[in-house]
């Protein structure tokens, strides 16, 4: 089957690496057609901030997969990421880094190591919605959807599934963000109940990321939100010895974006020595993607076939182990003379096709019930208690205020003289009539317009509002956090 696919050859050593995994492609006789666009740097210095001509999207939407070299981003501010942009525009929801080791020849503390990270690719912090509220504080919003969730998970169970892996692991850290990290961990639960034939588990990110790096054999697939997803799958990278050698994908249901993680690398752009391996392996990831994990199994066999001759790339080249160090054109032309070989000592690749997961987001019947509002304010003077005795004046008992938390922890009722305060404030109003025992609540159904008039009584009083989230039930279940001390 022919394929027309987009290539963008990138910034730095861009174009020396997308040249030679092009020519290893060919000398496959993959059949793919190729549409050029141009994307990165120059672009950006044109004065186009998203680092994409309005003319790309065209070919980027036409064509079903997009194999994108390194770019460089220019420092300073006003230059949005390129990635993120196409991620979000394209609904490449899914990123894939496999990273495996090739022991003895890449250098690596871990020789058995083959762990595949699954990264949710467009929600999270990556939703990029920052604000500076007040002097002191910043804010970034962590966004989760539950189609998102939904839809990242069963990808990764499909992924393991499909290409016969025996374990999932969740890594969230949902002993702290209750709400968001807890969603995640419990759509992950549920949705495994449908593959009682894979070993699920879920973990804290912090201590599974320390065991990822120091027992990756504990490890098959991961699956976890965007930005542990980032940090995690560098690290699995940088353990089987060179970040120079790890593809990545970006899966979308229409249109799909094949890439190295590393970056263009400008310090030695146009000098022949970079490593082709990482987008090589991208590459490989877009035949098995197309359909064509035959090719892909054939290219990535005589890689391995090559690394097991000892030519190298500088990066990974070590006396004594390696036989030549090799170009980015020579190692190319070594892979290319070793098609149809399989490897000895390492392991041969035996790859499987699949498609993406269907899935059809069914939105659940749930009742919302607002029982409250967080009313957020900016006070430079204030201790808490004085500006409780503010609140609770300027309401007339609209609202019952139930705390004051500065930074998340409470400081108003008894609050401790020793916590730090900024000049931001979130204070937590509640239904008059809601039952407060021993900080245990009963909250009452309350109206927006019970909100509005007492965020009217406030403004008028003088108090520096700047920004409300309303409080809500979902059938019931408190649908936000307590304050830490709550």
């Amino acid at each position: 089957m022919n394929h027309t696919i987009t290539v963008a050859a990138g910034d730095g050593i861009g174009p020396e690496i997308t040249d030679a995994v092009l020519r290893i492609l060919d000398a496959a006789q993959c059949g793919l057609t190729y549409e050029h666009i141009e994307v990165g740097e120059k672009v950006y210095l044109h004065g186009n901030s998203s680092g994409i001509p309005a003319e790309a999207w065209d070919i980027l939407r036409k064509n079903p997969v997009f194999l994108k070299g390194p770019i460089t981003t220019p420092q300073g501010s006003g230059y949005k990421s390129l990635n993120v942009t196409i991620r979000k525009t394209l609904g490449l929801f899914a990123n894939v880094r496999p990273c495996r080791s090739f022991h003895p020849f890449v250098k690596t503390m871990h020789p058995e190591m083959d762990v595949v990270v699954v990264r949710e690719n467009e929600e999270d912090l990556y939703a990029g919605i920052e604000h500076r509220q007040t002097t002191d504080v910043f804010q970034c919003l962590k966004v989760l959807s539950l189609p998102g969730t939904e839809k990242i998970i069963r990808y990764a169970f499909e992924y393991a599934h499909i290409n016969g892996r025996k374990k999932l692991t969740c890594l969230v850290k949902d002993n702290i963000m209750k709400v968001t990290d807890g969603m995640f961990a419990e759509i992950f639960r549920r949705v495994g109940k449908e593959y009682p034939g894979i070993q699920q588990e879920v973990q804290i990110i912090d201590i599974g990321t320390a065991r990822v790096a120091t027992q990756p054999d504990r490890y098959d697939v991961i699956v976890t939100l965007n930005l542990y997803g980032d940090i995690i799958s560098d690290v699995t990278a940088e353990l089987t010895g060179s970040v120079g050698m790890a593809g990545s994908a970006n899966i979308g249901d229409r249109i799909s974006m094949f890439e190295a993680i590393h970056g263009s690398a400008p310090d030695i752009a146009g000098q022949g020595i970079a490593n082709p391996s990482a987008m090589l392996n991208a590459a490989c990831m877009m035949l098995v993607h197309l359909g064509m994990p035959q090719k892909a199994e054939a290219i990535q066999n005589a890689w391995l076939s090559t690394l097991e001759d000892g030519i190298h790339p500088g990066d990974v080249y070590r006396e004594g182990v390696s036989k030549k160090r090799a170009g980015t054109a020579e190692f190319a032309d070594a892979v290319i003379e070793r098609l149809g070989k399989e490897p000895k000592q390492l392991k041969a690749v035996h790859l499987k096709g699949g498609g993406i997961p269907k899935f059809v987001y069914e939105r659940p019947v749930v009742k919302r019930q607002l029982c409250g509002v967080d009313v957020f304010v900016c006070d430079q003077d204030s201790t808490p208690d004085a500006l409780a005795q503010r609140l609770l004046k300027a309401s007339h008992g609209m609202l019952k205020l139930k705390l004051i938390t500065n930074r998340g922890v409470k400081v108003w009722p008894e609050g401790y003289p020793e916590t730090f305060c900024t000049d931001h404030w979130r204070c937590r109003f509640v239904g008059p009539d809601a039952l407060i025992d021993d900080d245990k609540v009963t909250y009452q159904g309350i109206g927006q317009r019970q909100v509005m008039q007492m965020l009217h009584l406030l403004t008028e009083a003088g108090v520096d509002v700047i920004k409300t989230e309303n409080l809500y039930l979902f059938d019931g279940v408190r649908g936000f956090s307590l304050g830490q001390g709550e």
